[in-house]
């Protein structure tokens, strides 16, 4: 069992930076994927980034690659989304969510269907 916290949102302006935390209780030191999703109004959700726990390297989505950093923190049980060079594009709510796996990719993890997911915080870039 997880329990997923968000925290971090808030309003910037384009170019700016924000930085979300996902903090993770229960294990989740290797052998999950979890990713950050958004979804702004009127859009489906997207995946943005993604990793498998356990030191694997993170896939990102077109939208953000190059941009957003997506890290596990086993220190202090949290998954960052360090976001920077926002733009008016990125405002959404974010979720981080987490499913137990086997598939040893963060590219995979793409296509999994996530069982556990936080409350969402929002972000709003203005241009």
């Amino acid at each position: 069992q997880l329990q997923l916290v968000e925290s971090g949102g808030g309003s910037v302006q384009a170019g700016g930076s924000l930085r979300l935390s996902c903090a993770v209780s229960g294990y989740f030191y290797s052998g999950y994927c979890m990713g950050w999703f958004r979804q702004a109004p009127g859009k489906e959700r997207e995946g943005v980034a993604f990793i498998y726990t356990g030191g694997y390297r993170p896939y990102y989505a077109d939208s953000v690659k190059g941009r957003f950093t997506i890290s596990q923190h086993n220190y202090n049980d949290t998954l960052s989304l360090q976001m920077n060079s926002l733009k008016p594009e990125d405002t959404a709510m974010y979720s981080c969510a987490a499913v137990r796996s086997a598939l040893e990719s963060s590219l995979g993890c793409r296509a999994e269907e996530y069982y556990y997911w936080g409350q969402g915080t929002h972000v709003t870039v203005s241009s």
